[in-house]
């Protein structure tokens, strides 16, 4: 029997009450809300004006013996429409000003954080958890922690507009298999507005195992990151992991990624799915590298080291931050290492007179991705790290 898919359309106030009674959730791995407020203006005045909107996906997913219902594609439309019904929104501005006023008012008190729900990193389940509706939602909200916002519509306009839909119901039951033909389904979606990055659109292959979510994106490795004048972009651990193990399985940098730089996205596609299917692929088999999948003490003691080092959160190249984490991550993660951290001082001068050397050339400054500048960091920082391991 074939995957289904059923086509239908329910009023705006329908799709409300559904995200507001958790009827339709978001999967763990949709990224945050990104829209700005104009964003959210224009698409209330596409509906006033009776244009066309894209429909929503959601799929439906067996997970043990509870059903659910996943938001595929359209939360940033779905979550603008319960913005302009509720009349808040997330602003960044609207929130720091809160921040602050809370902070000198309170002293050494409470958290702001524990009051205040982080609009940097948010979702629409930051008002589902309040309440049921709109006048619980609204009681429970903190002053200054939304912007209030009035686009004009009233009950009238939820019930008498509509947005239609496509449910996916795949015939496997099995979820595993349901979360790979999501992820599929999940990238290749053309999504309306704010293009996804690869890691975000990679990041749904990382809830193919869910216990191996803290693998691909351990909590700890999300506060470092490159930062230019313009931009700032977080570690790729992903990245790090399927060049390391490659360069375990084969104890040099010379095979590393050979013949995928045009397509690096695809060879850490392969990784994780080399790892959730324990595949003995050129990554190595993931129950080797790890006995009984047990990951858990080694990543525990590289987050430690990263604290003793004193390891820099932000880094001005990619060069900079691939020299602090590849020996590393590759002695304490891949060898089941430790690093003499008396020593630090010592080491981290030997990092930083490589990366030097390494910025003194200008081909590797101007391409930092060629495959043998990468290499060449892969093995130099390895190389320094080892010295230091027992």
């Amino acid at each position: 029997m074939d995957n289904r898919v059923y086509y239908g359309e329910y009023s705006l106030k329908h799709w409300i009450e559904l995200i507001l009674k958790e009827n339709i959730i978001l999967p763990d791995y949709q990224r945050y809300f990104v829209w700005n407020e104009k964003k959210v203006e224009t698409l209330i005045d596409t509906f006033k004006n009776k244009q066309f909107i894209p429909p929503i996906t959601i799929g439906a997913f067996k997970n043990g013996n509870a059903n659910q219902n996943l938001i595929l594609d359209g939360q940033q439309r779905l979550t603008s429409i319960l913005l302009a019904h509720l009349g808040l929104y997330p602003d960044e501005t609207t929130y720091k000003k809160a921040i602050e006023k809370f902070a000198s008012e309170n002293d050494d008190e409470d958290e702001p954080g524990e009051q205040l729900d982080n609009v940097f990193e948010w979702t629409f389940e930051k008002l589902t958890e309040k309440g049921k509706n709109k006048q619980d939602i609204l009681t429970k909200i903190a002053d200054g922690n939304y912007k209030k916002i009035d686009f004009k519509i009233d009950e009238k306009f939820l019930e008498t507009t509509f947005l239609g839909f496509s449910y996916l119901v795949p015939f496997i039951s099995d979820e595993k298999v349901q979360q790979k033909y999501y992820s599929s389904v999940f990238r290749n979606i053309n999504i309306q507005g704010e293009a996804l990055l690869p890691q975000e659109s990679r990041a749904s292959l990382y809830f193919l195992d869910k216990d191996l979510v803290q693998f691909f994106v351990p909590d700890f490795t999300k506060a470092f990151v490159v930062k230019s004048v313009s931009n700032e972009t977080k570690i790729d651990f992903v990245r790090c992991l399927s060049l390391l193990s490659q360069y375990n399985k084969d104890k040099v940098a010379n095979y590393v990624a050979r013949s995928y730089k045009p397509q690096m996205e695809k060879y850490y596609e392969e990784y994780i799915y080399s790892v959730v299917a324990d595949l003995d692929a050129k990554y190595g088999k993931f129950s080797t590298i790890f006995p009984n999948n047990k990951y858990d003490d080694r990543f525990s003691s590289l987050q430690q080291a990263l604290i003793s080092l004193d390891i820099p959160k932000q880094s001005p190249s990619i060069i900079d931050l691939d020299m602090y984490f590849f020996g590393l991550t590759y002695t304490i993660i891949f060898e089941n290492k430790t690093i003499d951290v008396t020593k630090k001082d010592e080491l981290k001068q030997k990092i930083e007179a490589k990366i030097s050397e390494f910025k003194k050339d200008n081909s590797h400054t101007r391409a930092p991705s060629n495959l043998g500048h990468l290499r060449s960091r892969i093995s130099s920082s390895i190389e320094i790290y080892e010295k230091y391991a027992s």
